[in-house]
């Protein structure tokens, strides 16, 4: 039902009601490419059995023993050459994209966005948002293929949330959008569009996802096959294009951590071996990234130059995630839009 206007007797306290919230979430960045700040991020980020599905009983003591007082220097090098003046890149980019949101679905709708680790956080959003009024709030996590280590986190929190409330908003979630036209004709768009004002021609595309432990497959989550599902859809997209003539396209994995088997193939190891065996001109997307991020800007475009180069390779470039590019944003909207119905 559509949200009736208040007749409240003369005597009742006021109530703030009638807003309809929407929640850009996206998975997280210390509050600075500090140690100490890298350090309180991951130790949350680490310590989620959604993330690590190691019983804490035993992985507790490998985080707080080892990790977190190693992992933290090294992150925050990483952090620290691509911190902007507006700070991390992933929060100023979501950021934008739920700035550019506003006023998009009418006066009634409140847009916003959260960290699922780090700040700004969920409950701090959800809260803000029933303050406005906003009994019906819809969450995006920006993520195209649905994880349990990322989508079901965001699920999973705001469950948490809901669960110290005594009046509860209605609640809905953007599902998973891997394979949705309007994603897959907004990368293609803006993968042509980069691709047209590169300096080269590649012979390569890498489509780098973050990398997963291979037991999530074995287990039945669906992460890898949404992702092989993007690849070969957004693949058929591009071949079309003439400036993706005769390109070849390659999906792989990359960010590993630990000493579990993870998705393969990583995309640093194939990387090295396309320099190798000749190939001169790469470029990587990262579609799987809403924003760009230290995966993207520190892992894939600054570490990943340095090993294709120093394997052989002479030209390479890493695209730019969707972000705030006007068809990523009208990818959003009507995301949103269609999620939104009947509320609006």
């Amino acid at each position: 039902m559509t949200w009736q206007t208040q007749r409240l007797p003369g005597d009742h306290p006021p109530v703030s009601s009638g807003l309809i919230g929407v929640l850009l979430v996206n998975l997280g960045t210390p509050d600075g490419p500090d140690p100490d700040s890298v350090r309180r991020y991951l130790k949350q980020f680490l310590s989620d059995r959604r993330v690590i599905e190691i019983p804490p009983i035993a992985w507790q003591p490998i985080l707080r023993g080892i990790i977190l007082n190693t992992r933290p220097q090294k992150s925050a090098r990483a952090y620290a050459k691509i911190w902007t003046d507006r700070g991390s890149p992933l929060a100023d980019i979501t950021a934008g994209q739920a700035e550019a949101m506003v006023g998009r679905f009418g006066d009634k709708v409140v847009v916003d966005y959260a960290m699922r680790y780090g700040n700004p956080s969920i409950e701090q959003r959800i809260g803000e948002l029933m303050a406005k009024g906003c009994d019906r709030i819809l969450i995006a996590p920006m993520y195209p293929q649905y994880c349990a280590a990322t989508t079901a986190t965001v699920f999973d929190e705001v469950a948490r949330v809901l669960g110290d409330m005594r009046w509860q908003p209605a609640m809905r979630f953007v599902p998973p959008y891997h394979d949705d036209p309007n994603y897959l004709g907004a990368l293609a768009d803006d993968l042509s569009r980069q691709v047209q004002g590169l300096a080269f021609r590649p012979e390569v595309m890498l489509l780098s996802f973050h990398g997963m432990p291979l037991r999530t497959l074995e287990k039945g989550d669906p992460y890898y096959c949404h992702c092989s599902k993007t690849s070969r859809l957004l693949r058929e997209q591009l071949a079309e294009r003439p400036e993706f003539a005769g390109v070849r396209f390659e999906t792989t994995f990359q960010s590993r951590f630990g000493p579990a088997r993870w998705l393969e193939p990583s995309t640093d190891t194939t990387l090295i071996e396309e320099g190798q065996k000749g190939t001169k001109r790469l470029v990587v997307a990262a579609p799987g990234f809403a924003a760009d991020c230290v995966e993207t800007l520190e892992e894939l475009a600054l570490e990943g130059r340095d090993e294709f180069i120093e394997a052989g390779g002479e030209e390479y470039a890493v695209l730019d995630c969707l972000n705030t590019s006007g068809s990523g944003l009208a990818m959003v909207e009507a995301m949103l839009r269609r999620e939104l119905s009947g509320w609006i």
